[in-house]
């Protein structure tokens, strides 16, 4: 090859890195400015009801919600209670599901588990929220009407639903973090004479607890902002219940239901954006937990 041959190449490989590097570092502005205009919108949106309307924090967190009334009470702490009542119950039902159908696919029968089970999991993952919602109306609704008192509607059914829905999330994080585990450490615990469920469960699980968390609270954040399949079966009733069997609401229910309802810049559309700050502010809370739970397991 020549020398001007070589130039030319050289060239061309600088002139495709500048290309490569200058796309890139566009990509990341636009990301950046477009979460940070996100969040300003949501974050002025959310404090006018404060500055522009005169709303006490001490009345978010009442009791009552009449946007209606006179005077108006724009009480959320039902709406609140809802939605961490929703998703710590779904959580609490898909953990152990999830993190055992994890030890089945990496740890028990790796092949059948591989080839069966992880195909229906990764399934679940990508049927809409509406179907899960009309399956839960349709099925988990009536099924808990006949066993329990009330009408079905309720956090149990929305918990119900939600732990399905986030069922892939977990099992796939937790497969995952076992399929990562160095086959020394359960070699040498079999060597020192332990059972398989001896090791899965003084070894493997200790281990892979810290990434076993991060999935459990990346499925909790899933299952706080889920918004239709909630809906449909935990019946919208503005109040706390006393019970998983009656009717409540969520953050995410009342805002879809209601935002289209309202106009823009009056009191009660401003008190939705306040609750829509809410959520937005405790999803950032579930990323940083899932930060730190990282930090935690690279140590």
């Amino acid at each position: 090859m020549t020398q001007s041959g070589r130039k030319q190449k050289v060239k061309q490989h600088v002139i495709e890195e500048w290309t490569g590097k200058i796309v890139t570092s566009f990509c990341i502005v636009l990301l950046v400015v477009i979460i940070f205009s996100m969040v300003y919108f949501v974050a002025t949106k959310g404090l006018s009801a404060f500055f522009k309307d005169g709303l006490k924090l001490s009345e978010i967190f009442g009791t009552t919600w009449k946007p209606d009334g006179e005077p108006p009470l724009f009480g959320a702490l039902p709406f609140i209670i809802g939605s961490f009542s929703t998703s710590l119950l779904a959580a609490v039902i898909a953990a152990p599901l999830g993190i055992s159908a994890a030890l089945f696919m990496v740890e028990i029968m790796p092949n059948i588990g591989r080839k069966y089970l992880q195909p229906v999991i990764e399934l679940l993952a990508g049927i809409p929220s509406v179907v899960y919602g009309f399956v839960g109306l349709s099925v988990i609704v009536p099924l808990y009407r006949d066993i329990f008192p009330g009408q079905g509607l309720g956090i149990a059914a929305g918990a119900t639903v939600l732990s399905i829905m986030i069922l892939p999330t977990i099992t796939s994080i937790a497969t995952d973090a076992l399929a990562s585990l160095p086959a020394g450490l359960k070699e040498g615990s079999y060597a020192l004479g332990a059972t398989r469920w001896q090791t899965l469960s003084r070894t493997v699980i200790p281990t892979t607890l810290p990434a076993l968390m991060t999935g459990i609270v990346l499925g909790m954040a899933r299952a706080f902002g889920e918004a239709l399949a909630v809906q449909m079966v935990i019946g919208n009733a503005p109040h706390i219940p006393h019970s998983l069997f009656e009717s409540t609401s969520t953050l995410t229910s009342v805002i879809t239901l209601s935002m289209g309802n309202t106009v823009m810049g009056s009191m009660q559309n401003n008190v939705l954006w306040t609750l829509a700050f809410i959520l937005m502010m405790m999803t950032f809370v579930f990323v940083f937990v899932v930060r730190w739970l990282e930090r935690r397991a690279q140590r």
